[in-house]
């Protein structure tokens, strides 16, 4: 992941090793102690090939976004992208932000696939075990992810399916991230951003937590919420379609957020 691109930017690869303390391109290219599946290590990883994806788009004469927004870790390179920070604090985050996530235990997510969001809220508050859980992301019509205990997510998988669902998946994390059971790193991670100063961003940034543009003045608030809240990407793709952004290009490895889009599309027809 991102070979080239460590050759091609010498000087963010430095800065990411050096903030980081060990060699980024090792990690995403080799990875010999098997750690690029760990938190503490995919969300930095993530982070610096993102940022460099977007940077050669840049130098390789691209047409500047009117809108930008990622998903989960990925907001942290629309903020880049808009100018909110510099590369070297972006890595400085997402290195806290990857070990104090990594530090959590206890608790899943699972994906439901084949409900739209109200029907599965819905499924959530009939029962005791579902109103323990959360939505963590509002992915697409048809895909959302739930989150909390695991018990929990054991019990009211049989609800799901009693309700339609066409597949219910039990993912592989070690925390419910985006959800209820995250407030404390929350707190945690809030009184970090303190200690940094960010810049209103040049270009909207739709923000996961509230599906809007960031405000100019709360960028610091709006970014430590985003780790106890649901990753809104449903309704921040409703929004730029809605303001008449008619072409999405997803920058970094992957096509996952393209084909969430279709299914948005298709749904919106």
């Amino acid at each position: 992941m991102g070979a080239e691109l460590f050759t091609r930017f010498p000087d963010w690869t430095a800065q990411a090793d050096q903030v980081l303390g060990y060699s980024i391109r090792e990690l995403c290219v080799d990875d010999p102690r098997a750690e690029l599946g760990l938190t503490q290590f995919t969300q930095p990883a993530l982070f610096v090939v993102n940022a460099l994806t977007y940077r050669a788009r840049v130098d390789d004469g691209g047409a500047p976004p009117d809108f930008v927004a990622g998903h989960s870790l990925g907001e942290y390179n629309a903020l880049l992208a808009a100018g909110s920070f510099d590369f070297a604090t972006g890595v400085t985050l997402v290195k806290r932000r990857g070990a104090m996530m990594g530090q959590v235990s206890g608790g899943g997510m699972a994906a439901v696939i084949g409900l739209e969001p109200a029907r599965i809220e819905a499924v959530l508050q009939e029962s005791e075990a579902g109103r323990t859980l959360d939505v963590a992301n509002y992915n697409s019509f048809d895909q959302t992810v739930i989150a909390g205990p695991v018990a929990a997510i054991n019990e009211v998988k049989p609800s799901f399916e009693a309700a339609g669902v066409r597949a219910f998946i039990p993912l592989k994390v070690s925390a419910p991230f985006h959800s209820r059971y995250m407030r404390e790193p929350q707190a945690e991670f809030a009184s970090f951003l303190a200690g940094f100063d960010f810049q209103p961003p040049a270009i909207p940034v739709i923000a996961n937590a509230t599906a809007q543009p960031y405000d100019a003045a709360r960028v610091r608030e709006t970014l430590a919420s985003q780790i106890g809240s649901a990753v809104k990407w449903l309704d921040t793709m409703v929004y730029l379609l809605d303001h008449g952004v008619s072409e999405v290009e997803e920058t970094g490895p992957g096509t996952v957020l393209a084909k969430l889009l279709v299914q948005i599309k298709k749904k919106r027809a």
